[in-house]
């Protein structure tokens, strides 16, 4: 009995570490209708929790800093508008709206249509409704996917200077499904 107790409880934990390193090497995700891809060097930080549909990472190599990109699926009709979380988003700092350096871009890509966001100044982090922490020089790079599955709101944040450094290969990754 205890033989078999013994190969149960291994055969889960191959099972468990199988998974971790397969979504650690999988460079490919979907949210929503589209197939997103990990620029090369993020880290993949974990799936679907919540709210969250997939999380990753990227690590300044000079300074360990990190940046968070998060991003969000409601489904067809929910999430609201993109002028509705664009509002939302430039009110998770603590400055004024005029003050933030406010970039926001619509843009055609293929078929598809997306808002680029930026956004910076000291950025209240912390969940909806909840306490906030401020942290200063930070900066946002967003994106609103419009998809006919509903809208994919994509959320970069972090301190300025690694939010700007992983901003090219941000909005490659966001572009890069609506060339297909």
């Amino acid at each position: 009995m205890k033989l078999r107790n013994f190969i149960q409880f291994g055969t889960m934990v191959l099972v468990a570490l199988g998974t971790l390193t397969v979504q650690g090497q999988d460079q490919s995700f979907k949210v929503g209708e589209f197939n997103f891809k990990t620029p090369s060097g993020w880290k993949w930080i974990s799936g679907e929790t919540g709210m969250r549909k997939a999380q990753l990472a990227f690590t300044d190599e000079k300074t360990a800093e990190k940046a968070e990109v998060v991003f969000y699926h409601f489904g067809a009709g929910q999430g609201g508008t993109a002028k509705a979380n664009v509002d939302r988003w430039l009110g998770q700092f603590q400055e004024p709206r005029e003050k933030l350096n406010a970039k926001v871009e619509p843009k055609k890509i293929g078929n598809g249509q997306v808002t680029f966001v930026q956004a910076e100044g000291t950025y209240l982090s912390g969940m909806p409704g909840g306490p906030k922490t401020a942290v200063p020089n930070a900066k946002l790079h967003g994106a609103i996917v419009d998809g006919a599955d509903g809208n994919v709101f994509i959320r970069m944040t972090g301190p300025k200077s690694v939010v700007e450094k992983a901003a090219s290969a941000f909005t490659q990754m966001v572009e890069a499904p609506l060339k297909q």
